[in-house]
């Protein structure tokens, strides 16, 4: 188990150590999208009949990403969580994807809703298990309010070790534009009831 606030700093890596080989991307592109800062957090915690185990679908879920025509630039390592708020379903894994696209925000979130029903997600009650989980984290800068259609940032993402981890890996040095505080100031202030595990390489 990780205790957040003595530990997240032995999961602040440098962005890009911890990439996967046939997922993660690094950055190659020069122009607007040279810089992506958009975020994707990706989590599952049911078996899919198509792809097997959570993490496959996870693997599957970055590849249907770039088959949609998002450029994914990085992937963080992935991780293993309990639920939140804490129950008996199975752990999640979790992991955040660096992305850059053209889309405005609502198109891109569009996006991945379509992907999620596509891998068999069923959006029943509130924090329902699921095949897949696709969230928009952060859209670069953008802060969008409660009424608006996606919440920029996403509204939980600074309540989840399971986004701030991965995130910290990947831009140890972002800031959360509404609460002005860095990734790693959020780490610190999660209870450290929360449970996660780095995963381990299979």
């Amino acid at each position: 188990m990780i205790d957040a606030a003595r530990n997240a700093q032995r999961f602040l890596t440098t962005p890009g150590s911890h990439e996967h080989q046939g997922v993660a991307r690094r950055l190659r592109a020069s122009g607007p999208l040279a810089t992506a800062m958009i975020f994707v957090g990706i989590g599952a915690n049911l078996t899919s009949p198509r792809w097997g185990e959570p993490y496959r679908t996870c693997l599957a879920a970055v590849a249907a990403m770039e088959e949609a025509g998002l450029d994914v630039r990085r992937c963080s390592r992935w991780y293993e969580s309990a639920p939140v708020p804490l129950s008996d379903q199975p752990w999640y894994v979790n992991g955040v994807a660096e992305v850059a696209t053209e889309a405005p925000a609502a198109a891109l979130l569009a996006t991945l809703h379509r992907i999620e029903t596509d891998f068999g997600r069923v959006r029943s009650t509130l924090n329902a298990p699921r095949t897949l989980d696709l969230d928009l984290i952060a859209y670069h800068r953008l802060i969008s309010g409660p009424a608006d259609c996606p919440t920029i940032p996403h509204p939980r993402m600074h309540e989840r070790l399971f986004v701030l981890l991965p995130l910290a890996e990947l831009a140890p040095d972002w800031r959360h534009p509404g609460l002005r505080r860095t990734v790693g100031d959020l780490i610190a202030l999660v209870p450290p009831s929360h449970s996660i595990r780095a995963r381990s390489e299979p």
